[in-house]
This record gives C-alpha cells, sequence and structure tokens, in this order.
C-alpha cells in the first residue's frame, strides 16, 4: 500500500504507471504535435493563401473579391460551392463582380478556370481590375508569388513591438490577409497575370468536340464544359487524389452568361421549351464535382430573360448563395429622389447553411450599390436627409386640398388650412 501511494504522488517525475517510463525514466506526458488536432489526433485544418475557416462551422471560406459582399455572405464564400450571380437587366454591374472574383484569385495566387460563350478566357483576364497595395500589402503580394523570399529582415528596426501593427488610414484598407480592394479605373499588371496559372474554355472552339456521353441527356455545350472542368479538377490533384503535391491551391471556376442562347439553350427564348432541364442537370453535375475539390464557382445568368419562373426556382435551388442585382437604368427608380445616390439594389436571395437542410436568410433587406470612380461599394439604403426639403409648393398645396376634401368624418384636425403634415 506504501508504495501504491508512493506512485500515485509522483506520477509525473518517475512515470511509475508505466514499467517501461519507469525504467528510461522519462514522464509519461507527450507534447502535442502540431500535425494532430485539438484533440491530439484530429485532422488539421488546411493552410493555404488566400483562405480562412468560418468561426460558424469551420468551412474553408475564399473571398470573393468584395468585402462588403463577403460580410454579408457570412465571411465569404464557402469552398465546394456555387455562387449564382443573378445579372442585371443590362449586365452593366454583374461582369464587375465577376471579374473580382477572378482577380481575387490572380492576386492569392489561385487558379483560375474562366469559361464564356461571348468573350475570350485571355480578353477577360486583360479586363481585370488593378487591386489596390500599399508596401505591406506589396511584400504579401511579393511572398506569395515568391515563396522562396527570405523571412527575416536584417534591418535594424526600432520600436520592433509596433511594426505588426496596422497603419491607420482615412480610407478603407487597401490590403488585409483575406480580402483586397481594387481600382476599376486601372487594369492588373501583367507581370500579375504572367505569374498566374490559368484554364481558359471559350465555347465556339470547343463545339466540334467529339462526346461519349450522349445517354446524360444534357446539351453538348454543357457536356464539353463538364468535362473540361473535371478534367482540370482531377488532372491537376484538386480533388485530393495526390497527397505526396505539397503545395495546396484552390480552383476557382468562373462561368459567365450560363443559360442564354450562346450556350446553345432556349429557356431565355420560350416558355415552355422542351430542353429546359439540361441547365438543372448541369447544375446538378457540377456540385457534386465541387463538393468532392478544392475549388469555388461563380456563375452570372440572365435570369430576367428566363421565361418560365420555375425554372428560375429550381436554378435558385440548386445553387448555394444567390446574389441578385437591380439597376435603375431604364427604369422609374432612376428618377427618383430617394434613390439619387444608388445606381441599384443588391438581394441576397439565399445564403448556405452547410451540413444542413434549411438555409439562412439575410437579416439586411434594404441594400444598394453604387459604383463610383474606382470602387463599387455596397450600402444600406437610408434616406436622404433633404428628402423633406424636396417637396415643392404645389405639391403642399395639393395636400392641404386633399384634406379639406375629407370632410368632418375623419376628425376636426382634417378641417381648415392646415394640412396634414406626416
Amino acid at each position: 500500500m506504501a508504495a501504491a501511494a508512493t506512485c500515485g504522488a509522483g506520477v509525473l517525475s518517475s512515470g511509475c504507471g508505466s514499467p517501461a517510463a519507469g525504467q528510461s525514466g522519462t514522464t509519461s506526458f507527450q507534447r502535442r504535435s502540431k500535425a494532430s488536432g485539438a484533440d491530439g489526433g484530429g485532422p488539421r485544418l488546411l493552410s493555404i493563401a488566400g483562405t480562412r475557416p468560418s468561426v460558424r462551422n469551420g468551412q474553408l471560406l475564399v473571398s470573393t473579391g468584395l468585402p462588403a459582399l463577403d460580410q454579408l455572405l457570412g465571411g465569404g464564400l464557402a469552398v465546394g460551392t456555387v455562387l449564382l450571380i443573378e445579372e442585371d437587366k443590362y449586365n452593366t454591374y454583374s461582369p464587375l463582380l465577376f471579374k473580382y472574383f477572378l482577380a481575387e484569385g490572380i492576386v492569392n495566387g489561385h487558379t483560375l478556370l474562366v469559361a464564356s460563350a461571348k468573350e475570350k478566357p485571355a480578353d477577360i483576364l486583360q479586363e481585370l481590375p488593378a487591386p489596390q497595395l500599399d508596401d505591406n500589402g506589396k511584400k504579401e503580394l511579393d511572398d506569395a508569388h515568391n515563396p522562396q523570399t527570405p523571412d527575416a529582415d536584417v534591418n535594424m528596426k526600432i520600436a520592433w513591438r509596433y511594426q505588426f501593427q496596422p497603419k491607420m488610414q482615412i480610407g478603407p484598407v487597401s490590403c488585409s490577409r483575406f480580402g483586397h480592394y481594387y481600382d476599376v479605373s486601372k487594369r492588373i499588371s501583367q507581370e500579375l497575370l504572367g505569374s498566374s496559372k490559368w484554364h481558359g474554355f471559350f465555347l465556339p472552339e470547343h463545339i466540334t468536340s467529339e462526346l461519349k456521353g450522349e445517354s446524360c441527356s444534357l446539351s453538348r455545350d454543357y457536356m464539353n464544359l463538364l468535362q473540361f472542368i473535371q478534367n482540370v479538377i482531377y488532372t491537376e490533384g484538386f480533388d485530393g487524389s495526390n497527397p505526396q503535391k505539397k503545395q495546396k491551391n484552390i480552383l476557382r471556376i468562373g462561368i459567365q452568361n450560363l443559360g442564354s442562347p450562346l450556350w446553345g439553350d432556349d429557356i431565355c427564348c420560350t416558355e415552355n421549351c422542351d430542353n429546359s432541364l439540361w441547365l438543372t442537370k448541369f447544375l446538378y453535375v457540377l456540385r457534386g464535382l465541387l463538393r468532392t475539390s478544392l475549388s469555388a464557382c461563380i456563375i452570372t445568368m440572365p435570369t430576367h430573360l428566363i421565361q418560365n419562373r420555375a425554372i428560375t426556382t429550381r436554378v435558385r435551388n440548386l445553387s448555394d448563395t444567390v446574389v441578385g442585382l437591380e439597376s435603375f437604368i431604364g427604369s422609374e427608380s432612376e428618377t427618383n429622389p430617394l434613390y439619387k445616390d444608388y445606381h441599384g439594389l443588391i438581394h441576397i436571395r439565399k445564403i448556405p447553411r452547410l451540413n444542413n437542410l434549411t438555409c439562412d436568410e439575410s437579416v439586411v433587406k434594404d441594400l444598394a450599390f453604387k459604383l463610383k470612380r474606382k470602387l463599387f461599394t455596397i450600402e444600406r439604403l437610408h434616406l436622404p436627409p433633404d428628402l423633406s426639403d424636396t417637396v415643392s409648393r404645389s405639391s403642399k398645396q395639393d395636400l392641404a386640398d386633399s384634406a379639406k376634401l375629407l370632410g368632418p368624418g375623419c376628425g376636426m384636425m382634417a378641417g381648415g388650412k392646415k394640412h396634414l403634415d406626416f
């Protein structure tokens, strides 16, 4: 009994709970390795440039290229999901979100896959906006594209404890570790484009290719695009089939004007088309490819041209995140004084709730966007402070006359020369 008590009191010093530990004189305490998780043996989160885990469910997120949109979507776009951008009427502002997504991938060193039936992918990349980077942002960008840069700074620094503090700036922070800001008045540098890796799918160049899976009841154009995406994912190891590959990366897929007549689909031409299931089957197979790979996809679609509203509902259900743009161009809202400071409205129609049967709803409903000379901004829709002063005297007189017509049935307040002031 005495020996047992001595052993229990000196577990950390003698390690007598284990015969091997008692012979070697070491303790039974084991240091947790960096490769282990929180419980000592769980999987470690991937560390990829331009990504971060979600604070809600730990899902790996990438930036859409617009920090305000990242905040509305819960921190960013989840890897393995589809973001659907419902184009505005004249397709003026939706291409900006498409280019922001691609430009963010180039800045972070991600691999791009650009698919279009209207423009050549090389021409789309030439029109990407330039990132707004300060000195710290340029250093981070050089480190991302040149990982062999020495980490140690040999120059002497004063007040070393403040060297990692963020700089205070009047405008928005031009560079962050996750999302960046871009200048739409400038084009991305050729140096960045030359150091990036991308794949282009231009539909007119793939129309004559032969197919093996005609039984899939998909159009020839959609089938070609699916095979192209699948080859890139499997060939370059984005599906995790090559565990020996040390350099992990993200595949950013951008598909432009999907569902338009340029893709050989007639859902925008007739209400009762025979090939209405082509688009929904394509999205279903695409989601299956994304779920098992390190990739994220953005799709722009002219949903306002789709004749059958049931098809629009199916497309939204098959997309993980849905964002709609409503432009004021050519509408009565363009001359409405309420919207004089904005160029359109943005609708967050669907936010994914991963690993659940239901989806989240955006708390903020009144959102508007504005395209400045350099920035595309998303703001809360507020009433202008001088809205009450814009009411002319004639309108006030008309309001007073209408108050007289109310008569005594609405109370004595309606009588006299005083008008109702709301």
